[in-house]
């Protein structure tokens, strides 16, 4: 019984978050009007140790949309996405991939960074299920503002917060997915890469990365 009162309460928020969607997007119809809103937020704890808010960047009618997991360390103190290693990285494959980056917006699932103090280093720490689904409501707002035909799912996090379910990234890569009026591409994120030591690895999964995103790149020509 516990457990079914817990799902009924998941749906009655589920249904009021969706319910206010509407109601806030009356009052933030612009990027910048969201970046205010999302500076301002407190819905979760993360914002209390995070050095500022990261809102996603990229133009208001881009036609590509790529959802990381959460600022970085670099991230957190620039207060712009994937501009760290993993950004880096991202940029490359994008180019690789054919896709134009001056069509595509980048953000994260969560906007604020959650870390752990080790010394002077701040050691990156996953977002829990409670952090995405707070942080949903703001990604929701950013596709209605952009309107992406495509979206790009960069690792668990980012499907996850997509989706609303956990995904396993191995048994979705690769599919086209939709979500409203656009197609999803999941895919892993790229900071995995930075992770493997081994060259040969390194290189063999950069190219299945940049295959995944050119995949979005030949949705973006069907669309067209």
């Amino acid at each position: 019984m516990r457990q079914k009162s817990q799902y009924a309460d998941r749906a009655r928020t589920e249904q009021s978050r969706r319910a206010a969607i509407p109601i806030i997007m009356d009052e933030i119809r612009s990027l910048s009007a969201l970046r205010e809103s999302e500076a301002a937020c407190t819905r979760c704890p993360l914002y209390r140790d995070a050095t500022q808010v990261v809102p996603g960047e990229g133009p208001s009618g881009a036609r590509v949309m790529m959802v990381g997991e959460q600022p970085g360390d670099q991230e957190d103190r620039q207060g712009h996405p994937f501009v760290g290693p993993a950004g880096r990285m991202l940029d490359r494959a994008i180019v690789d991939a054919g896709i134009d980056r001056k069509q595509v917006f980048v953000t994260n699932a969560v906007k604020h960074f959650k870390y752990e103090q080790r010394g002077k280093r701040r050691l990156h720490k996953r977002p829990n299920a409670h952090e995405i689904e707070r942080c949903r409501w703001w990604n929701e707002i950013e596709r209605a503002i952009v309107k992406p035909e495509v979206i790009v799912a960069l690792g668990a996090t980012a499907a996850r917060s997509l989706l609303d379910r956990t995904v396993t990234i191995g048994k979705l890569r690769g599919e086209a997915l939709s979500i409203g009026d656009s197609r999803l591409i999941v895919t892993i994120h790229p900071s995995y890469l930075l992770r493997l030591r081994d060259e040969e690895s390194k290189a063999r999964e950069f190219k299945r990365f940049v295959e995944d995103l050119r995949h979005g790149a030949r949705l973006l020509d069907k669309a067209a």
